[in-house]
């Protein structure tokens, strides 16, 4: 493998240093070296340091000092230095955009979008951080009456934050926006795939000016994270990831908060009001779009007997039109598998439906192994036992069955031990109504697909989906406790 060093340096100018960010100190020294790759080129695009024990207990003691400063700002000066980091960003938004592509694999338009909402995130954190509050408290009766009760939010302290590859730039700040926005340090633990947008953030958090401690970004295994999530210090653990991973991490994390953001198989309901070719064309990319490597990526899609036909004729050529290719190049929705073991993973999964009476509609191929590609994959007459239905593929896979009326679907939909978001594309307002009261998800997308989010919503799910709700003013509602005043 070799190093592109011009396109290198072109990327990292400005916004990257390939070291960890430890208590205001970017440190070059670790225990061995991470070689960060290009997920199309298989080129090598860093060389970092893999933080020690020592390390992440550096990183530790020096968010619980710089709490003791943080606690103290105002609500003005939260908001202002999040400002800041929002106009340092704007100012180098398309090197982040190229770095995402590069390390994550993300298509180029999807990277760009996944930028602006950084600054969405960043925007909403401090403007939330001047109105965020807590609430009257309605006591005058009773025993309590002639009296007034009020809450006031105060910070939790250090937040354990642990990131996927898949947004290495807006889940990172998911977690630390709000965070830093009611005054709690973070040290942040980013996916070994993809650490150096976090890297690149926690520089942007550097020139703004927030104490040494506040942000703390370092690449390690493992066994040293795990650390983050045991010590008594951190206050909270908010992870997203695999839910295999949440929730053992949750078993370890003894007393303190835990927000899990965790996987899904997130399902689409198809009945027979809904507009069939913007339905499609919707669910193509809602499946498909950056190989389907998103939690709420469409995987199974359930619709109606009466329109199946139909909804199949113009679903396949929707798929078809879709490029797969290398992420940098404008026109393409499908890039590549994040590495070859999640690649080799898709494929057996496929073949194990496939032989077990699963009919490929459409894909069901590596197209090229060099660059970790498959290609957009439908699947049809597949169980509700087999890994491309009860899994998280992670993966461009979705399956397609037909069912006879609304209510099976949702019955189909809940029947899965995850429960994120679902879409429901419908004109019929009794079948929204019925959704809302009985699809087992967190949120529900009407005429839209699962993976729609807006950066400020209540996001995050049930069941094996995860814990908590991240989204602005939820996240930071998690991030604080309430205190009660009774005069």
């Amino acid at each position: 493998m070799k190093t592109d060093s011009q396109t290198q340096a072109r990327i990292f100018t400005g916004i990257l240093k390939t070291a960890n960010f430890i208590n205001g100190q970017w440190e070059e020294e670790g225990t061995g070296t991470l070689t960060v790759l290009d997920k199309y080129s298989q080129d090598v695009i860093a060389n970092l340091p893999m933080a020690s024990a020592d390390q992440m207990e550096k990183a530790i003691a020096g968010s619980v000092k710089a709490f003791e400063q943080l606690r103290t700002w105002s609500a003005g000066q939260r908001s202002e230095h999040l400002q800041r980091v929002h106009d340092l960003l704007d100012t180098h938004r398309e090197a982040f955009a190229e770095l995402i592509v590069r390390e994550a694999g993300k298509p180029i338009s999807y990277a760009k979008n996944e930028v602006s909402r950084c600054l969405t995130t960043i925007s909403l954190a401090a403007s939330e951080a001047v109105r965020f509050g807590g609430e009257v408290v309605p006591i005058d009766y009773g025993a309590g009456e002639g009296k007034t009760a009020f809450t006031k939010r105060f910070p939790i302290g250090p937040v354990a934050c642990i990131t996927p590859f898949n947004f290495p730039g807006n889940l990172v700040l998911h977690k630390v926006a709000p965070a830093l926005a009611v005054g709690c340090p973070v040290v942040v633990k980013p996916a070994l795939q993809a650490p150096l947008t976090a890297l690149a953030l926690a520089g942007l958090f550097e020139r703004a000016g927030y104490p040494a401690g506040s942000v703390n970004v370092l690449v390690c295994d493992n066994e040293i994270a795990e650390n983050l999530v045991t010590d008594p210090r951190m206050k909270m653990l908010s992870f997203t990831g695999s839910d295999k991973v949440g929730w053992y991490l949750k078993s370890k994390a003894g007393k303190k908060k835990v927000v899990l953001e965790l996987g899904g198989n997130a399902s689409v309901i198809v009945d027979e009001s809904a507009d069939l070719p913007s339905t499609a064309k919707a669910v193509a990319r809602g499946s498909y779009l950056y190989a389907g490597q998103v939690c709420i990526s469409t995987q199974r899609i359930f619709v109606h007997e009466k329109v199946y036909d139909g909804f199949i004729g113009m679903l396949l050529p929707e798929i078809k039109s879709l490029w797969t290719g290398d992420p940098a190049e404008p026109d393409v929705a499908v890039g590549p598998i994040i590495d070859k073991g999640h690649l080799e993973r898709i494929k057996l999964w496929v073949d194990e439906a496939r032989g077990r009476g699963a009919e490929v509609l459409v894909g069901g191929n590596v197209v090229d192994e060099k660059h970790n590609l498959f290609e957009p994959t439908l699947i049809t007459n597949a169980t509700d036992d087999m890994k491309v239905s009860c899994d998280e593929v992670f993966g461009p896979v979705a399956t397609i069955e037909k069912v006879k009326d609304f209510s099976t679907a949702v019955q189909r939909a809940n029947a899965s031990r995850y429960g994120l978001q679902a879409g429901v594309f419908t004109n019929d307002l009794t079948n929204v109504k019925h959704a809302h009261e009985h699809l087992e998800v967190g949120g529900i997308m009407i005429n839209n697909v699962p993976g729609f989010r807006i950066d400020s919503m209540p996001y995050g799910g049930v069941k094996d989906s995860g814990l908590g709700r991240e989204g602005l003013r939820y996240a930071m509602e998690e991030m604080t406790e309430g205190r009660l005043m009774v005069y």
